[in-house]
């Protein structure tokens, strides 16, 4: 009942992700139709009702295009989880402000980058001009596609890939 379920607006377009029990009720209320069904059924003692893989809403919810939310976990995945500047990838990994907060640098996407510890070691609390290092790549703020923000529930569910890339 706690498998991932793709919520689609009346245009189809990819909104959030729930539960099968919250689906279950947005289908059972009338609000939500079911689109696709790959995954058995859910038996009460008088109902047999499918459990439901993506479900649509009957009514458009308008709201403000997404973004990725500023967490260490979102600049590993933007990063690849790899060095930014050596190029060493997994292990053991830590946050770098390529400014350092005490000369000034911000918390934010532009200035946060995943450095491996020696890298950060070796960077410390100068610039990069300073630390004489470059970086890989120049750090931005990820673009939510529906791929990148759903994208991590797709091993499981390969059947949203259409719904996904639509966006």
């Amino acid at each position: 009942m706690n498998d991932p379920v793709l919520v689609l607006n009346a245009n189809f377009e990819p909104l959030n992700v729930c539960t099968t029990r919250r689906a279950l009720g947005l289908l059972m209320t009338g609000k939500a139709e079911m689109l696709l069904n790959g995954r058995g059924y859910v038996r009460t003692v008088r109902l047999t009702i499918p459990r439901p893989s993506v479900i649509r809403l009957g009514y458009m919810i308008n709201r403000p295009r997404p973004r990725v939310r500023l967490s260490k976990r979102e600049i590993f995945r933007r990063d690849d989880y790899t060095c930014q500047y050596c190029g060493r990838r997994g292990g053991c990994l830590t946050l770098d402000h390529v400014v350092p907060r005490h000369r000034g640098g911000t918390h934010s996407w532009e200035n946060l980058v995943t450095a491996c510890p020696a890298c950060n070691l070796k960077k410390g609390g100068r610039t990069l001009q300073e630390a004489r290092m470059r970086l890989l790549k120049r750090p931005m703020e990820p673009r939510p596609s529906p791929l990148y923000l759903y994208g991590t529930h797709l091993g499981d569910n390969q059947d949203w890939r259409p719904f996904l890339e639509g966006w």
